[in-house]
């Protein structure tokens, strides 16, 4: 079975992980290691208030693993996160090979939100922000809010017959 890069996003509940975060840190660990995985980078990404309220929890830890494990192991592994209680969502992603190295530099950093902004197109060598700055319009070429409805050619623009 191939190897691949994944990305695990783990929503914790702060209540239930507060007393002993390094216990649960621990058992989620146990579970890649339990398949045969490695992990590569492990970390908490943020304690803040959800966007809308998940059963009774309003407020989670966020928490990152990026590992290397077996394709058909992923399953394995989302039955033991169903089955904790302390977690309340879980989101894995199979990192594209082409990424995963910058993936795995940039996650490394504790600014790192901030830096996936300024990361390049292999392709264009642009930066995201030179070819769609916040803000602009999607798909427009004047910059400016984006249009709506289907775009019509400039012959039929003039003509009302």
């Amino acid at each position: 079975m191939p190897v691949n890069t994944y990305e695990f996003l783990i929503l914790l509940d702060s209540g239930k992980v507060a007393g002993d975060f390094d216990a649960t840190r621990e058992q989620l660990h146990g579970y890649f290691t339990k398949v045969g995985g490695e992990i590569l980078i492990s970390r908490v990404w943020d304690d803040r208030r959800l966007a809308y309220q998940i059963g009774t929890q309003k407020k989670g830890l966020y928490y990152l693993i990026y590992a290397k494990i077996e394709s058909t192991k992923v399953i394995e592994i989302e039955g033991e996160l169903r089955l904790n209680e302390s977690i309340i969502r879980h989101m894995p992603i199979k990192l594209h090979p082409k990424w995963s190295d910058t993936m795995l530099t940039v996650s490394r950093d504790e600014r790192h939100g901030v830096a996936f902004h300024a990361m390049t197109d292999d392709e264009t060598g642009e930066t995201r922000t030179e070819r769609d700055p916040v803000g602009a319009g999607v798909g427009d070429d004047e910059g400016g809010p984006p249009r709506r409805g289907p775009r019509r050619p400039a012959a039929d623009i003039g003509d009302k017959d």
